[in-house]
């Protein structure tokens, strides 16, 4: 899908589609209001008589109005002005995305009126959300079928011209093309976690990242089991034991300050970079602590962390973002067999501290300890470890936020932000050292469970034992990593999050 912006009169221009979001009991804004007035207010009559819901996102879709030259009119409700929201506003612009993927119209034209933007929002954000928003629309994931669709019907505008009433800057261009690229790391995250676990392994994960560092120039280093051996990385390996599948270690280096817009006040100091610690079970058989049968198939989405660093890295690489990232990813599979780690086992972690295993499906803690602290060597700015970890982080926020837990106040107050701007939400949780006291063990320096209670929380004060030497934050997304039912497949989750959190990084660098 190709996007592109101009200045024009929607009434007068020729595109298959024109989609015009407006409120049900205001005035049109201008540019839709000049739309009514060329076919005879068609539009307001629509909406005076109630053919339009006033719930956000709803949609009516006009064809052949009398003195408009588009094919088709799709008018998109905003709700009413008085609740306007950011939510209402993403809800009626995906609608529209949906309508574009589905349009046997080539070509699509999207109306962005300055005058029905949300509260406190600015042109700029709105292009950088609906470019990540009807790019993500247009995501379909090629299935292994026997018969492929044919391309010749194919549904869906190739091309999509967003209209505004005036000529836009250097910011907005850039928001635009950041949405585009966001919506592309996605697209990438959402190929990987929807992969059966047969192909989605470990060495796919690393080739993938081997290829992207080709592509855009970045570093990119698997370690393997004999490299994780002389590490000590004890719990790592405890996981990967029980799998016939090699475990990987995927560590990725981006050094955007070197790509000519970097920050120059460093004078060949490299910065602190910003580290992404992706989780990448590939398959959570829960190991001899089996999970239950049932939807057990979604457990090939436990490398979601993985994907989405993957993911962002893609994005980075697009953006060419001036800043320095790190993306640490431990891959393996989580299996049962007759050289698994059994509950009882004690195994040292490559921070040498020990850990009894209690339960063999509280893995992913494991695999990410020892890539935090392996993260040390990076001297980082911060740490982000973004993990499907506990479907008790699901029992408490459902499948609306993802977790946050973090010691870090001021980390937490950006990430969350960056959640309201990106409409990729977080809750955050405590992390009160009174939950250190539930990983007592009698046999090693902390057991990997904390008992039936606030399992999302204990998940995580476990994590926080293995960060000490920096500021760390955690994502658990298990809530919302992908849908179930009719909707199976991966949402790319949290790479809306993370971007926007990258783009204000950069930002905050004088860029």
């Amino acid at each position: 899908m190709k996007f592109t912006i101009k200045i024009a009169s929607p009434e007068k221009l020729k595109t298959g589609l024109l989609a015009l979001c407006v409120f049900v009991d205001a005035p049109l804004p201008p540019a839709s209001q000049a739309v009514d007035e060329s076919c005879l207010g068609k539009l307001s009559g629509f909406i005076s008589s109630g053919e339009l819901s006033e719930k956000a996102g709803s949609v009516l879709l006009l064809h052949g109005l009398a003195g408009v030259s588009a094919e088709r009119v799709l008018l998109v409700s905003l709700g009413k002005s008085g609740s306007f929201c950011d939510k209402a506003w993403r809800d009626a612009f995906a609608a529209v995305g949906k309508a574009l993927a589905d349009t046997p119209a080539k070509e699509g034209t999207v109306m962005l009126e300055e005058t029905a933007l949300p509260p406190g929002r600015d042109l700029t954000w709105a292009l950088r959300q609906t470019g990540r928003i009807i790019a993500d629309h247009a995501y379909k994931f090629d299935a292994p079928r026997s018969k492929k669709e044919n391309g010749n019907t194919k549904r869906g505008a190739r091309k999509v011209t967003f209209l505004l009433s005036s000529e836009p800057g250097s910011l907005q261009k850039e928001a635009l093309f950041h949405g585009q690229s966001i919506a592309a790391g996605m697209a990438l995250a959402k190929d990987l976690a929807n992969l059966g676990a047969n192909i989605c392994t470990p060495d796919k994960l690393a080739e993938t990242a081997l290829a992207l560092g080709k592509q855009f120039k970045f570093e990119v280093d698997i370690l393997k089991r004999a490299d994780m051996e002389k590490l000590g990385m004890g719990a790592l390996l405890s996981v990967a034991q029980g799998s016939n599948r090699e475990p990987r270690f995927i560590v990725m280096q981006y050094h955007g300050h070197e790509q000519g817009k970097g920050d120059k006040t460093h004078k060949g100091s490299r910065p602190r970079p910003i580290v992404l610690v992706g989780k990448g079970i590939t398959f959570d058989s829960g190991g001899i602590s089996l999970k239950p049968g049932a939807e057990m198939d979604e457990m090939k989405y436990d490398m979601s962390g993985a994907a989405s660093v993957i993911g962002a890295f893609q994005a980075i690489a697009l953006m060419e973002l001036p800043i320095d990232v790190v993306g640490l990813i431990p891959a393996t599979e989580n299996m049962p067999s007759g050289d698994a780690s059994r509950p009882g086992d004690v195994v040292r972690s490559m921070s040498g501290q020990t850990i009894e295993i209690l339960n063999t499906d509280a893995e992913g803690r494991l695999i990410l300890c020892d890539a935090l602290t392996y993260a040390e060597r990076f001297k980082p700015d911060c740490v982000i470890d973004i993990a499907t970890l506990t479907g008790a982080c699901v029992v408490a926020l459902g499948r609306i936020p993802s977790g946050l837990l973090t010691t870090d106040d001021a980390l937490a107050i950006e990430l969350t932000q960056n959640g309201l701007d990106s409409g990729d939400r977080v809750w955050r949780l405590p992390l009160w050292e009174e939950y250190q006291e539930l990983l007592k063990s009698n046999f090693a320096d902390m057991a990997n469970i904390g008992g039936r209670f606030g399992g999302a929380i204990t998940g995580a004060a476990f994590l926080s034992r293995f960060t000490g030497a920096y500021k760390w934050a955690h994502l658990d997304i298990a809530g919302t990593a992908w849908l179930s039912g009719d909707a199976k497949g991966a949402t790319g989750r949290p790479l809306p999050l993370l971007g926007e959190f990258l783009i204000g990084r950069a930002k905050a660098r004088g860029h």
